[in-house]
């Protein structure tokens, strides 16, 4: 198997997900489910799928696009997450729509926790002004730092890691126009500056200067802002997000992104010889679909919306 050209590459913008042994890629119009089976055979799942904001152009404004991305990725994710379970257990139980909805749920709360905890452990201490900012956003980066150092520890999610790692260093490859081999795969690199890592990193610098501008003076006001100001700064750390991967060949963007491909270390790991084979298939399944020949997209610059990392 071999990629194709660098022109071909930047025609078949894609991003994906690592799953329970397996890889999800994401084209403009589909995605495809590469897992392992119990017995090692490998079984693949392709689905038609084309955003919400190609379907209606008005949800392809900035900040907008943002909002939507996000929910189709929790649900592209989730639904990913699910299937890869039950192949890889040897077991064909569907979740049901409740089950989705229970999951979306625990994400919101996570996400609602993740930025109010922070801030009533800096209040704790009664700092005040630019000192809470400061102490909010450094325990909210220990929390993240000190979870994914917990998790990466336990055995089977280690291998998610790797598969992580298996579908960075694929999907460079493809953008690099280098032959899909496991031998060319394999000595890349595994960090991907459009990893929702970084996309964390930035949620997290975005977080810092928005409440550094907004300030209240009572308690609960405070906390209502970090809660329902969660798709305001998802959106911009988006658009963000978008202007890191335009200009990715720039010293000072460089600069900016290093601290989320930093940690990207943690949240992948090396994949051995059997997950890269995972990722190329994955990514061969995309091309055989005829992305790369599909119809051009309605919008300008609409390669992250399709390209972007779901982990």
């Amino acid at each position: 198997m071999s990629g194709g050209s660098g022109e071909e590459a930047q025609s078949l913008a894609f991003g994906g997900q690592a799953l329970i042994e397996g890889v999800m890629m994401r084209s403009g119009s589909h995605t495809v489910m590469c897992v392992r089976q119990p017995d090692s055979n490998l079984t693949v799942q392709i689905m038609e799928y084309t955003s919400y904001t190609r379907r209606y152009p008005l949800l392809f404004l900035p900040f907008l696009r943002g909002v939507v991305a996000f929910a189709e990725m929790t649900y592209l994710g989730m639904k990913s997450i699910f299937y890869s379970a039950n192949v890889s257990l040897g077991e064909e139980e569907e979740f049901t729509w409740k089950e989705y909805v229970l999951v979306g749920v625990m994400v919101l709360a996570m996400s609602a926790g993740f930025m109010v905890i922070p801030f009533m452990l800096a209040n704790y201490f009664g700092l005040t002004s630019w000192l809470l900012n400061a102490a909010e956003a450094l325990i909210r980066l220990s929390l993240f730092l000190g979870y994914m150092g917990l998790i990466s520890t336990w055995g089977e999610f280690r291998r998610v890691l790797m598969y992580h790692g298996a579908e960075h260093k694929t999907i460079n490859a493809h953008e690099a126009g280098k032959p899909l081999t496991v031998e060319s795969v394999r000595g890349l690199r595994r960090l991907n500056p459009r990893c929702g890592t970084s996309f964390l990193f930035i949620i997290l610098v975005v977080s810092v200067a928005l409440f550094s501008l907004l300030t209240a003076p009572d308690f609960y006001t405070r906390i209502a802002y970090r809660v329902f100001l969660i798709p305001v700064i998802g959106s911009v750390s988006y658009e963000l997000l978008k202007l890191s991967d335009k200009y990715r060949g720039s010293a000072v963007m460089g600069v900016l992104m290093a601290p989320g491909l930093l940690f990207q270390r943690l949240t992948t790991r090396e994949p051995d010889d059997s997950m890269i084979k995972v990722a190329i298939r994955t990514v061969e399944e995309i091309k055989r679909l005829g992305a790369a020949n599909a119809a051009p997209p309605p919008h300008s610059n609409d390669r992250a919306l399709a390209s972007f990392d779901f982990n």
